[in-house]
């Protein structure tokens, strides 16, 4: 059954990787996502689980990829630099065609950076997860339960792609305390097992083999099939939330907390006049490409990216699907500075009553 209860996002999100299967976690400490492996540390023991802090962020993702290697639901979560660190080894499950589940709650950036919130890794996650040219399905809560449903149905599109998934999280959403309503515990067996996985529970007596290097020709094949895959997500698995369309002559582009803060604004300008919309990527890969080229040019004045991070990142992408029929702005806030209501209302209705460029 489910249930609700009043509960810190990252806290949230663990409770819903256990409740979605997950049996084994590997991860090292660091802000700001540190009650994720604190709450498993103690309930992945209560379900038969596995908890194990690492001596470094580079162990713990090559244990996630033995545990996944079994068929094991597996997971890691980091920041920023950790993610960084995990690279190689989120690259070896992609190469080895293994699903697992990685979670970066991040902060500022880049370097050391700075342990406050920020959405400073949207290339890292859109664009270098790690080396070969691989992606992930990255997807972008913006609020506990929206984190909760991302990472209770994050397994289902890893163990069907064979493949890591990434849940982006800013600091603030980590830290968040919000009303949840927990989905009911999914019931796994034995004979819920993939066919490919290594493990010898159940009676199995598998002698496959699973490896993260090939030769030549095998590897060609398979990145081939991984490029069909990423198409196949395009037309299949964008999630995307939008607001205020129909009439909107600006529209605002944001994800995660930005959204949330950017939305507050664009109800106070509605309220105002101001004929204004919202379009809230859930998916960051893939890229909602066509709700943004679809929008009426004709009608629309300029698209506005508000992200806590400076430079914007998600900008280009943008851009490449507005492709120049409309001004593209942006304002943030980086280095751990959070964005607010005041800043984020009066950075719009500076570009709608035309003080300031696309810069």
């Amino acid at each position: 059954m489910s249930e609700k209860r009043f509960m810190k996002g990252n806290e949230a999100i663990a409770e819903a990787a256990v409740r979605a299967g997950c049996r084994f976690f590997a991860g090292y400490p660091i802000t700001p996502q540190n009650e994720i492996p604190e709450y498993l540390s103690w309930r992945l023991p209560e379900v038969g689980g596995a908890y194990v802090q690492g001596e470094s962020e580079i162990a713990s993702v090559n244990m996630v990829y033995g545990a996944a290697a079994m068929g094991t639901r597996s997971m890691t979560s980091s920041s920023g630099p950790g993610i960084s660190l995990k690279a190689e080894g989120i690259s070896y499950l992609a190469s080895a065609m293994l699903p697992a589940l990685i979670v970066n709650i991040s902060r500022g950036g880049p370097g050391l950076g700075s342990i406050q919130p920020a959405q400073s890794d949207y290339l890292q996650a859109t664009k270098a997860l790690g080396h070969g040219g691989f992606h992930a399905m990255v997807f972008a809560p913006n609020s506990a339960q929206e984190a909760v449903n991302v990472v209770y149905n994050a397994w289902d599109y890893a163990e069907r792609d064979r493949n890591p998934v990434l849940v982006l999280m800013d600091g603030c959403l980590g830290n968040i305390m919000e009303e949840v309503e927990l989905p009911p515990m999914k019931e796994l067996s034995d004979e819920d097992l993939p066919e490919w996985s290594l493990t010898r529970r159940n009676g199995r007596d598998y002698q496959g083999n699973i490896t993260p290097i090939y030769t030549e020709p095998i590897l060609e094949g398979i990145n081939a099939m991984a490029g069909e895959m990423y198409k196949a997500w395009e037309e299949e698995d964008v999630q995307v939330e939008t607001y205020e369309l129909d009439d909107a002559e600006y529209v605002v582009v944001a994800y995660g907390i930005a959204s949330r803060v950017a939305k507050e604004a664009i109800m106070e300008l509605r309220a105002e006049g101001y004929k204004i919309g919202m379009i809230r990527p859930i998916t960051l890969f893939p890229f909602p490409k066509k709700t943004i080229h679809d929008l009426d040019y004709s009608r629309v004045k300029g698209i506005i990216d508000i992200e806590m991070t400076i430079p914007a990142q998600m900008r280009e992408d943008i851009e490449l699907q507005v492709a120049e029929r409309c001004p593209v702005y942006e304002y943030g806030r980086s280095g751990g500075c959070l964005l607010d209501d005041e800043g984020v209302y009066d950075a719009i209705k500076d570009i709608l009553t035309g003080g300031a460029d696309n810069g």
